[in-house]
């Protein structure tokens, strides 16, 4: 594995697949990527959101709960606006928060929210044409099958990105 400089420098280039994040007509104002850069046993994910909803007050700062889920497309219906992204993807049918694509929660500052974690649940190849998912409430990382996270509020298809 990669030293802490290591990491640094794989930020700093071109990433290998991306989500391009859209919230859903609720939530319009949600726009961001995440970005996933391929290392050896292991890969770096990075989001970068605004327009997420903002805190009432300080003691309401929101918390999102942030997942790849094992559909390949956003759409959905009426009472689910991403229902095709499917549940999360698990393909080792561990527990939650065990799932491989279980993320750590994304904090809310004034409506954005930035993230860069190292995982090594998953390859690039095992989530290309997966989704990823914000959610509207925090993650418990408990409450089975999903963490009580609430509805889906944004979403986008991790596709390679061109070299």
């Amino acid at each position: 594995m990669q030293n802490f400089d290591g990491f640094c420098s794989v930020l700093r280039r071109r990433a290998d697949a991306a989500a391009i994040l859209a919230g859903s007509a609720k939530y319009p104002d949600i726009h961001g990527m995440v970005l996933f850069y391929g290392l050896r046993g292991g890969v770096i994910v990075r989001a970068e959101i605004t327009g997420l909803p903002k805190g009432e007050n300080p003691c309401d700062s929101p918390i999102f709960a942030f997942h790849i889920h094992g559909g390949g497309s956003c759409g959905g219906n009426d009472a689910d606006p991403f229902a095709d992204a499917g549940t999360h993807y698990n393909p080792n049918d561990c527990p939650h928060p065990y799932h491989a694509g279980d993320f750590p929660p994304l904090f809310g500052a004034g409506g954005n929210a930035f993230s860069v974690f190292l995982t090594d649940r998953f390859t690039l190849p095992d989530i290309l044409g997966k989704t990823v998912i914000i959610h509207a409430n925090p993650d418990d990382f408990a409450t089975q099958p999903s963490g009580n996270s609430g509805e889906k509020i944004a979403c986008g298809v991790i596709t390679p990105t061109a070299r």
